[in-house]
């Protein structure tokens, strides 16, 4: 179908068409109907079959059965499927800025030219789920104020949440917790990013178990509950300052233990070694032996020598007495 066809196959159009929503999720594929009953068995060799989004930009043309992407725009190209069946287009890979009104169009090609059959209007929702909502503790409580504080966070969904809550339940009560909303949106996705903030007293004498809820337009997403125990304390904050002088005082002490073990080992090596002294030892042994054996070997002659001092001194005597 030529620019000026299509121009004409619009201005040609019915009044009082259906039309009917539908809806998408991100990222997936949508559908667009066109509820056109074919009730004369046309043949689609002799129909004109084309949608065009809210800008009048051209998703899918069917000319007398024959896909036609000359009139596609960029945008679409390669992202649509045609049901013949169904008489429905699938749109692939949803983003956020599809979301809006598409029309489809049916004409009959026959030897008067075109000649409008049906046109119906659809209008696209796009959808993105939430993450569950999270509960984290920062890491700034105390432990004699008994304050807590907590941030809940939700990421990537589409569109925005209506309403995001704290809700406090303890034995006796619940309550909810209303806070400012902080809303980030991506440039490239669209997507959603939601987050609230809360700082409150903890109840002494009662458990309490803490939800964050996400409210959005046909449902509500609730997080996993962060329960507080009425005898458990939050733990003390953690001072800088002590981590800082703990670390020097293991510092210091590995110094030192350093210190004395090369001072042992300085000591080590200027004592003699083993074999040394027990050389020492085996001559000082050796010296006593021998000292030993010259006293024993000294003293029989001393005794021999006064022995023969005896005998002459008796023989000298008998012959003295001899003489006489």
């Amino acid at each position: 179908m030529s620019s000026d066809e299509l121009a004409t196959a619009r201005l040609g159009l019915r009044l009082g068409a259906a039309s009917v929503k539908s809806q998408a999720y991100f990222n997936k594929t949508g559908e667009l109907p066109c509820l056109f009953i074919n009730s004369e068995n046309i043949s689609v060799d002799e129909l004109v079959v084309f949608w065009q989004d809210q800008n009048k930009l051209v998703l899918y043309e069917l000319f007398k059965g024959k896909e036609n992407p000359q009139n596609v725009h960029p945008k679409y190209k390669g992202r649509t499927t045609f049901d013949k069946d169904n008489w429905t287009l699938k749109l692939h890979n949803i983003q956020i800025k599809d979301k809006g009104s598409y029309q489809c169009f049916i004409h009959h090609k026959g030897s008067k030219g075109l000649v409008p059959l049906y046109h119906m209007s659809s209008d696209l929702s796009v959808l993105a789920n939430f993450s569950q909502p999270e509960i984290m503790v920062t890491s700034n409580r105390t432990e004699n104020s008994g304050i807590i504080n907590l941030t809940c966070s939700s990421v990537e969904g589409y569109p925005a949440p209506k309403e995001m809550y704290f809700k406090l339940k303890t034995e006796n009560s619940t309550t909810k917790y209303d806070t400012a909303m902080k809303k980030s949106q991506s440039n490239v996705t669209e997507l959603y990013n939601v987050s609230i903030s809360l700082s409150f007293s903890v109840p002494e004498a009662s458990n309490v178990s803490i939800t964050c809820v996400l409210k959005l337009e046909t449902m509500e997403l609730h997080s996993l509950p962060y329960n507080i125990d009425a005898h458990t304390k939050p733990p003390p904050a953690r001072d800088p300052i002590l981590w800082i002088a703990a670390l020097l005082v293991m510092v210091f002490l590995c110094g030192m233990v350093l210190v004395f073990f090369l001072t042992l080992r300085k000591r080590k090596k200027k004592q003699p070694g083993p074999s040394h002294e027990c050389e020492t030892n085996k001559m000082g042994r050796k010296e006593s032996e021998q000292t030993k054996e010259r006293i024993q070997y000294h003293v029989p002659e001393r005794s021999d020598e006064a022995q023969c001092v005896n005998i002459s001194k008796t023989t000298s005597d008998d012959q003295s007495t001899t003489h006489f």
